[in-house]
């Protein structure tokens, strides 16, 4: 690491803790990982000591893989103290996943935004046998390849509840502009959005400690997705209104313990690259609508790398969000195609 400016970013822990083990970031903050199945593999998770018990920080995707790695942290890391509270960062399933057996079987408190307790709870309720025509018409509307469409609707659709574990009824609900008490220290909830509605985030008064969830990660960006239920959304407007708002928060020194990847410090600079990428992509995008094009035919310009199989769900919906936003600043024209898909133009 010599070299490198203070302002640079750095990651003080090379290598994250293995399975069922921690590792201690600061005072009563501990760091582990729990697996997922797919190509980002793993989610971050954090415990913090209240004296009494621990408060954990996301609870990973449900199944019985992962419970039994909850049963070893507890028994291991964490024993001698009951875990009391969970609190989410948002509500896709690898970060909400457990909650529900946390409260169900252990009697642990849900702490989370009100958007991510109602999104979790109503999707978990929203069981589909079979593909909803509304999802098939939005994949032929961003311009799916016929045949990845096709080999979609053989399968099962996916379902919320499939990694979800059934949730509750009740929550305590954490809102912009909050103080909540976790580990001892103070924290500021700060709430953003573009990746997942009412998003929490975490920014410790009394040191240098950041929980950013997948708000902001050291080293990727987080998806920005359009789904059938608001086709014409525009994520892309919320992701950099709360970029901009959370860069004012921003120092040097701040520590920043995020869903995936590695803790790192450097947020200054982080925030302007999270900025500034999709301000680059939008760029390239615009230059690339010369023509009109579909957002499934624009992978090219705003991703800069082949997109394998295995990727191209996330990369669609990530395209449809550029497009929307382009349409919704007046930049381009839309128009419907024979095949239902709707395309872009560039004007002028």
């Amino acid at each position: 690491m010599d070299g490198v400016e203070p302002s640079g970013i750095r990651y003080p822990w090379p290598e994250p803790p293995a399975p069922g083990e921690a590792i201690e970031i600061a005072e009563g903050v501990l760091w582990m990982r729990l697996p997922l199945p797919m190509a980002l593999d793993h989610v971050n998770i954090y415990a913090l000591d209240d004296g009494d018990g621990w408060t954990v920080i996301d609870t990973g995707m449900s199944s019985n893989k992962t419970r039994r790695i909850w049963a070893e942290l507890m028994s291991g890391p964490l024993a001698g103290k009951p875990i009391r509270r969970a609190v989410v960062t948002h509500h896709h399933p690898d970060h909400v996943g457990n909650a529900g057996w946390f409260q169900a079987e252990h009697g642990v408190e849900l702490v989370t935004s009100r958007t991510a307790w109602l999104f979790s709870r109503m999707l978990t309720l929203d069981v589909q046998e079979n593909w909803p025509q509304e999802t098939l018409n939005f994949y032929q509307s961003a311009g799916m390849d016929p045949a990845f469409l096709e080999k979609r609707k053989a399968d099962r659709p996916f379902n919320f509840a499939d990694t979800v574990y059934p949730m509750p009824l009740g929550f305590t609900r954490v809102k912009q502009g909050d103080v909540i008490r976790i580990g001892g220290r103070d924290w500021d909830v700060h709430m953003g959005n573009g990746h997942a509605p009412e998003h929490l985030t975490l920014w410790s008064r009394d040191d240098h400690l950041v929980l950013s969830g997948d708000q902001i990660l050291g080293s990727i960006s987080p998806n920005l997705g359009v789904y059938a239920t608001e086709p014409m959304a525009d994520p892309v407007s919320d992701w950099i209104e709360s970029c901009e708002r959370l860069q004012k928060l921003a120092r040097p020194d701040h520590l920043v313990l995020g869903g995936h990847k590695l803790p790192f410090t450097g947020l200054p600079l982080r925030m302007r690259q999270l900025i500034e990428n999709h301000h680059g992509a939008l760029e390239r995008l615009l230059a690339y609508l010369d023509q009109p094009k579909a957002a499934a035919e624009c992978f090219a310009p705003l991703f800069k790398r082949t997109i394998r199989e295995g990727e191209y769900g996330l990369a669609l919906v990530e395209a449809v969000a550029h497009m929307n936003h382009l349409h919704h600043t007046g930049a381009v024209t839309r128009t419907r195609r024979a095949d239902g898909a709707w395309t872009f133009q560039r004007k002028g």
